[in-house]
């Protein structure tokens, strides 16, 4: 790892940010000689985007959503250009918030499952588009479920049982399995079950196999009800927080112990979903046919698309692709991991608080509407 530049931003929760800013951090992951230039200013054509502002818009976000701390992180070129904490990971022990700091990631889980399914199907030990009834207990499962009042269960059609793995991991499986998009992350979750049972092995060894150790990720983990979170990491997590009944911000409750599924359960870093970004786009984790595959959206019999590929949103955006994937435990944390393929950008955000979500509809993918997002694209595609 070499450093290039490097900076600092501390702002305390509340204040009025009477801190100089020091510019700038900037470290570059894996020496390269095609990075040693500034990617910044690689496009004469284009002003060098204006970081410090940017830092200091979102931090005055953070202030508007009362977000006690959150991290920050930005690639370009494969080369990490920001990474940075902002307010308090744990603002009653007054811990700041660092590119270091560990947060439940949510659903930004998704991608990270869906490397794994990518990567079994490409040494021939898995295929997506297997019945699941072939590789688990679905139809029962199914059946059982669909019978729920859950918003999660509406529309599933389980006679007969056509679902595959790729209708789970393209949010596809409700109707008629392929043809109708509705994000569900309940029926995401069960996703784990055809890898763990192609492979006898559970999801989180998996995981940790296939992505964690290839990709450098240390400070990374996943959590379930058979396992607990490493001490290391449990120790240096950031806190759940929640706006409480006078508006003040308190500790929320920790989310709900889940199973070993692929919907959650991931603990990590911005420093670390930066390094899983640079592997998956140099193929260290699976090829560049699967992650065209995974970031291309899925289509319907009748040719439409859908806005979702595998284990990603995707949408067009004022002549750019989006990829991106948000994250969200209500009174607790909030993610949101946004790839703009096109121009090698990459911007990650997490937060101990809900307060990053814009309640996203299940039927669509929009990301603009997220302030967070908006002050990344005005800063750095210029819109």
């Amino acid at each position: 790892m070499s450093t290039t530049r490097v900076a600092r931003v501390d702002a305390s929760q509340g204040d009025a940010r009477r801190g100089a800013v020091a510019l700038l951090l900037a470290l570059m992951l894996g020496p390269s000689p095609s990075l040693a230039r500034d990617p910044l200013s690689a496009n004469p054509k284009r002003n060098a985007p204006d970081i410090a502002a940017f830092v200091q818009e979102v931090d005055a976000l953070r202030r508007t959503a009362q977000i006690p701390g959150l991290s920050v992180a930005v690639v370009k070129d494969q080369a990490l250009v920001l990474a940075l904490g902002l307010g308090y990971a744990d603002p009653e022990r007054g811990v700041s918030a660092t590119a270091e700091t560990p947060y439940n990631i949510a659903s930004v889980t998704k991608p990270i499952s869906a490397v794994v399914a990518l990567r079994l199907a490409e040494v021939g030990v898995l295929d997506l588009d297997r019945p699941m009834a072939e590789y688990s207990e679905w139809e029962e499962f199914c059946r059982d479920f669909a019978q729920q009042p859950s918003i999660f269960a509406q529309g599933l059609r389980c006679d007969p049982c056509r679902h595959t793995l790729r209708h789970l991991l393209s949010h596809t499986a409700t109707s008629e399995p392929g043809d109708h998009f509705s994000y569900n992350p309940l029926l995401y979750s069960w996703a784990s079950r055809p890898m763990m049972s192609a492979t006898d092995a559970t999801f989180s060894s998996l995981v940790a196999q296939h992505v964690f150790g290839p990709a450098g990720m240390t400070r990374s983990a996943r959590t379930n009800r058979d396992l607990p979170l490493r001490e290391d990491l449990a120790l240096d997590l950031a806190p759940p927080h929640r706006s409480g009944a006078t508006g003040e911000i308190e500790r929320g409750p920790a989310p709900p112990v889940q199973g070993d599924g692929a919907a959650g359960g991931v603990i990590t870093t911005v420093l670390d979903l930066a390094k899983f970004d640079l592997a998956l786009d140099r193929g260290v984790l699976i090829t560049a046919q699967s992650r065209t595959a995974m970031m291309t959206p899925a289509r319907a019999s009748s040719g439409a698309t859908h806005p979702y590929g595998l284990g990603w949103f995707v949408q067009e955006h004022r002549g750019h692709r989006l990829v991106w994937h948000a994250g969200w435990w209500d009174d607790a944390y909030s993610a949101l991991y946004l790839k703009i393929p096109d121009l090698g950008l990459t911007f990650i955000i997490l937060a101990n608080s809900e307060g990053i979500w814009w309640d996203n509809p299940l039927d669509r993918a929009e990301v603009e509407r997220s302030s967070f997002a908006q002050s990344f694209l005005r800063t750095f595609v210029g819109e």
